[in-house]
């Protein structure tokens, strides 16, 4: 089942329980908000999970994509990407939590044909301030799926004040053989959805008050369900990334950490530029800045020669057109080599800066500021540069 007939299985499946499909957002959050990044389906809908009126009604659902900093260090591992695709579902003060779980488990096994006895769900046990989630509890002990009860793993909130409640997670038999353990204890059980019940809000003392009324908030990794329906161990080997993987190790020959990385990073740089973001030293603009030199990075350790401009224009169309974007594929290459002549400038003046004599005993916080501000040199790339060699940045 390739990433598209996921989606139609999934939208038409909540369609047909009365949910309408609304258009995910960009990457980019409204002004204001202080978040860099979209980092979940919910981000766009926050007023509406607040309590504001939706025009399409109180049963939503929808891809929307996502960007996670977050999860940056984890990027080269099975399960994680910097920019995904998540598909929701959202009932606003309609349905509760119980509904949710059973829907989500006859999809998960009459729609995508998951074999129940490769699921477990975790449930919140309870604290000192909210018992425990029996009505989850009692929903996945009625359809025979095992579960385990956690507290903060259980536990979902936008912050340190805001809408919170427990959630319930649901996970899949990754490893061979029967299942075995908890997803606690075992890594090969994988989290494919997590279905939060935004019951309460918690006070600025750290109080809970109940809300106004109750809603549930759905999100499913689009990459991870596919490439788990796909029989694959790696969501760098689901359907998305066949063009990656079928042109850039013919480009760069690179080991298979590395490919993840740079697959990973450009892909997500292609997305980041699409909507509408340019490298800079702050915010936003950082985060991409970031990615294609950690990109860079890798490229040049073994070969300095190496360019961004080899980049096939397949993979930047695919991108873009998977990710419905109608920037140009001859603007991104072009901020893109305008990014890596910039970063090998920055790379030729830190090499010089520092083989002065001031530079060669050991740095303090003082010299870390005055080459930032001085010479514009973080302090990441100095680390690197004085370990003789450029390093993940």
């Amino acid at each position: 089942m390739d990433t598209e007939r996921v989606v139609r299985t999934f939208t038409e499946f909540y369609e047909d329980r009365g949910h309408r499909r609304i258009t995910g957002s960009t990457l980019l959050p409204p002004p204001g908000d202080p978040v860099l990044f979209t980092t979940a389906g919910m981000h766009p809908l926050t007023p509406y999970l607040e309590g504001r009126p939706h025009p399409l009604g109180r049963r939503l659902v929808n891809v929307q994509r996502c960007l996670r900093t977050t999860d940056l260090e984890e990027v080269g591992d099975a399960t994680h990407l910097t920019v995904f695709e998540m598909l929701g579902t959202w009932s606003l003060g309609d349905y509760d939590g119980p509904v949710s779980l059973d829907w989500g488990f006859r999809l998960l096994t009459e729609g995508f044909g998951i074999d129940r006895g490769r699921l477990h769900a975790t449930v919140f046990g309870g604290d000192g301030q909210v018992g425990p989630d029996t009505d989850s509890l009692r929903l996945w002990q009625e359809h025979g799926v095992p579960v385990e009860l956690t507290v903060e793993d259980n536990w979902w909130a936008n912050g340190p004040v805001g809408p919170c409640g427990p959630d319930s997670e649901i996970f899949l038999w990754t490893g061979d053989g029967p299942p075995r353990s908890t997803p606690t204890r075992d890594d090969r059980w994988v989290e494919v959805w997590n279905h939060v019940m935004m019951r309460h809000r918690r006070l600025a003392d750290g109080t809970l008050v109940p809300l106004p009324r109750r809603n549930v908030d759905t999100g499913l990794g689009l990459e991870r369900l596919a490439t788990l329906l796909q029989g694959e161990s790696s969501v760098f080997e689901c359907d998305v990334f066949e063009p990656w993987r079928r042109l850039v190790p013919r480009l760069w020959p690179l080991d298979d950490p590395s490919l993840r990385l740079v697959h990973d990073h450009l892909r997500s740089a292609v997305v980041v530029v699409g909507d509408g973001v340019r490298p800079a030293n702050t915010g936003q603009g950082y985060v991409l800045r970031r990615l294609l030199r950690r990109v860079l990075t890798v490229l040049w350790r073994e070969d300095p020669s190496r360019s961004l401009g080899d980049l096939p224009d397949e993979l930047v169309t695919h991108t873009l057109d998977r990710f419905r974007q109608d920037a140009g594929p001859g603007t991104v290459r072009r901020l893109l080599l305008d990014e890596e002549r910039r970063f090998g400038r920055l790379l030729e003046r830190g090499r010089r800066v520092l083989a002065r004599p001031r530079f060669r005993r050991p740095l303090t916080d003082e010299d870390f500021h005055y080459l930032h501000d001085t010479h514009g040199l973080p302090r990441d790339l100095v680390l690197s540069l004085r370990g003789s060699e450029v390093t993940d940045l």
